[in-house]
Formats: C-alpha cells, structure tokens, sequence
C-alpha cells in the first residue's frame, strides 16, 4: 500500500484527509516538505503539499519511493517539473475552485453599491429610518462589461444576464456558449466606454498588470462603477483615485488591493504561514481607499466560502485516489 504524506496542513483539513483516504497509508504532517524535514519521510510513495513546500530537486531526489506529488493550489511553481518527468513522478493541480463563489460576491458588490446596502445599514442602526440619500438604481437595462471571461468571468456574465442586464466581454479567447446566449465580445476601449459596470476576472500577470491604469482611466464611461474581485495590481489604485475625484468613477467595489501583487493562492489568506508575515489590516487601514463612501472593501474574501474552500481538498484527495486506481487526473507533469 502507497505511503501517503500531507504536509502544510490546517486543522480544519485533517477531517478531509481521514475521511476521504479511509483504507489507505496516509500520515498528517502540520509542517511544510523542505531540506529540514524530508530526512523524516524517505518512504512517501506519494504526497499532497501547498506553495510553503519547495519542491525542487535537492528535496525530491531524497524521496526515492515518489511517485505522485498532488499539490492543493492551482499554481505549481513551488515544484521542479522538470525533475519530475525525469524521473516520471506524476504531479496534479487544482485547476480551478470557487467559480461561483467568486461571481456571487462580485455581484454582492455591485448590489451593495447599486441598493446602498451599508449606509442604509449604518442609517437603519441608528434608529433613522428615512429613505434620504439612499436613492440607488437597477441593474435590469445596465451595461455590465466583463474583462476575461474564464470560468468567474462566465458565470458573472450568466447573472448579469439573469438580472436583464446587457453584457460586453473582452478576453483573448472567446466563449461561443457565451455568445450564443446574447453576450457580445468587444475591444477593450469599447467595453471601457460603453459599460455601466465593470468587473474584472483576469490572472496578473506582465501582460495584465495595470489593464485598468492612469492612461485608459478617461476612456471610462462618466459614472461608471469598477468591480475587482480578481487581482489587485491588475488596476493601478492612482486610476481608481483618479476616476472617482474626477466623476469617470461614480463608485467602487474592490476585494483585491495592489499590495496584493505578490499573493499566489487564496487559500494562503487561510494558512498561519500566510498570516506570519503579512499584516493584512494595517495594509488595508493605509489605503488610501478605504476611507471613501463611494468605495466598498472586502479583504479578499470573494474566494471563501464553505463549498470553495472544502472544493481545495476535495479535488486533492480526488487526484490522490485517482492516481492509487492508475486513472491520474488534472496532471501538470
């Protein structure tokens, strides 16, 4: 029977592990696979690791036994594929997770910008129950213009489509499901001055970086509003500064800040590691945004939800089982 090892886990992810291995060898490690601690598991035949875990060829080549490596992220650059496929040890991913998850708190936002949510809690906590200021506005006939339509971007364009909502698209690929159900690709510069809401689900990477910046901020729509839910360095904060002082910006709604540039995987916001080292509130309270009335934050919580965030483990131990029974799936090398 394979020796299974879990490293870098979290006390809420052990049930997981017990549950789903239930008949196979596998052993619960809190701390992460590195040159200090693989001297302990020379016989794991396969093991599960997140981004803490360095997996390059000084670690892998002490694990003789290694057959499959199923990392819980969807980024794997934490791991030497090319030592790998020497070696023919198989690696998995998780591909994607919380595509809905991260679509529905999207629209949680543009709904609390568009019905004034929080001031009318603020308003209605203070005994005052008038409707003064609070005048919001309907989606049903809005423009909703949609930057990459991945799987988020797709099902953010579905609810916009479900709320009567006209829909604009610009990604590299286009989606013919998407299109055949009314939503229509454009340019950029075209999804920018024609959209009443803009919501962006790209990954950050050279050619996105700072997609929304100081030099496109004007060809926005007057009194648009900017959703962010994706990754914060893909809109340069002086343009979203810029956009509301000037009026381009009637509001926004953001769950990703630049300071975030350098974060990989959500689920590192969950991990002790992840928290060690970054203090996430003082990086909020010094943003420049989030003082505003016309800007709501969330602290990158668009991916957490109970489903999303148990999807993580499931599809890991999914890959682990699928490879036991010579079926591997979701394979990187």
């Amino acid at each position: 029977m394979a020796k299974i090892v879990f490293f870098d886990t979290e006390k809420w992810e052990e049930a997981f592990v017990k549950n789903g291995l239930l008949g196979l060898d596998a052993v619960i490690a809190s701390e992460k696979l590195d040159e200090n601690t693989v001297s302990k598991y020379q016989d794991a035949e396969i093991i599960s690791c997140f981004i803490y875990s360095k997996l390059n060829k000084d670690v892998l080549e002490k694990l003789p036994n290694l057959k499959f490596i199923a990392t819980r992220s969807m980024g794997f650059d934490h791991i030497d594929l090319d030592y790998c496929r020497e070696k023919n040890i198989k690696v998995s991913n998780v591909p994607t997770y919380g595509a809905h998850t991260v679509a529905e708190h999207t629209f949680a936002l543009i709904l609390a910008i568009s019905r004034k949510i929080i001031p009318s809690v603020e308003q209605a906590r203070r005994g005052d129950f008038s409707s003064t200021g609070l005048e919001g506005f309907d989606l049903n006939g809005k423009t909703l213009g949609v930057i990459g339509t991945g799987n988020i971007g797709t099902n953010v364009c579905r609810i916009g489509l479900s709320f009567g909502m006209k829909v604009l698209a610009y990604c590299r690929s286009q989606n013919s499901e998407l299109i055949s159900k009314g939503v229509t690709y454009v340019s950029l510069d075209e999804l920018l001055g024609n959209s009443d809401i803009i919501s962006l689900h790209l990954p950050h990477d050279k050619k996105t970086e700072h997609i929304i910046n100081l030099s496109n901020i004007e060809k926005i729509k007057k009194g648009a509003v900017l959703i962010n839910t994706a990754r914060g360095a893909l809109v340069e904060t002086q343009a979203i500064a810029k956009g509301l002082e000037k009026g381009i910006l009637s509001a926004a709604g953001l769950d990703v800040l630049e300071e975030e540039a350098y974060l990989r995987e959500e689920k590192e916001f969950l991990s002790e590691e992840y928290l060690k080292n970054v203090d996430i509130k003082t990086a909020l309270i010094n943003h420049v945004l989030l003082t505003r009335d016309d800007v709501v934050i969330t602290p990158h919580n668009a991916f957490n939800s109970k489903e999303a965030v148990e999807e993580i483990m499931e599809v890991s131990v999914t890959n682990i089982k699928s490879f036991v029974n010579n079926n591997p799936q979701n394979l990187v090398s």
